[in-house]
């Protein structure tokens, strides 16, 4: 049950992140800029080419590998089953449901649609960012919170004097 709500969680905030870029893409393309709140937000078109906030450049294939790993990776962590928080569900459903909407933009448009612009984060960023980095957030104190699940199971197993440590 965990497992089908986590999926569809990330195929909604997949499907609601190009559903936003469509619109971005046809109403602010090309160079559009609209100031919503003076000096503070904004939503300007970009197409970015490269990873997180610009860098690495033309690196479309690489990017899409490595996002593809990384979606396997935590698609094998729920499958496991060895975290079973709502904040780890929660955690995988925004990275993967982010990671997801920009792979689709590098795939089939060779670049991701960036739009929201905040005067004290110089990036120009899209929704799947900032899902994919509150679920990284999320998915690092869900780590500390837990930290026997990171702990080498051989260790707790080897000497069974160790299990109340």
């Amino acid at each position: 049950m965990a497992i089908a709500t986590v999926l569809i969680a990330a195929a909604l905030i997949a499907a609601a992140d190009q559903i936003i870029k469509y619109f971005v893409y046809a109403n602010l393309n090309p160079d559009g800029n609209i100031k919503v709140i003076d000096n503070l937000f904004s939503l300007v078109y970009i197409e970015n080419r490269g990873a997180a906030f610009g860098i690495f450049q033309n690196g479309t294939v690489i990017f899409c590998i490595i996002t593809g790993a990384l979606i396997g990776v935590f698609l094998y962590l729920l499958i496991k089953g060895k975290f079973k928080s709502k904040l780890f569900y929660t955690a995988v459903a925004l990275i993967i449901g982010g990671g997801v909407g920009n792979l689709i933009d590098r795939i089939f448009r060779g670049f991701v649609i960036d739009y929201l612009s905040v005067s004290f984060f110089p990036p120009v960023c899209n929704f799947a960012d900032y899902c994919v980095t509150v679920g990284a957030v999320l998915f690092m104190i869900c780590i500390i919170t837990y930290p026997e699940i990171t702990k080498n199971k051989i260790d707790s197993d080897a000497d069974g004097e160790n299990e109340n440590e």
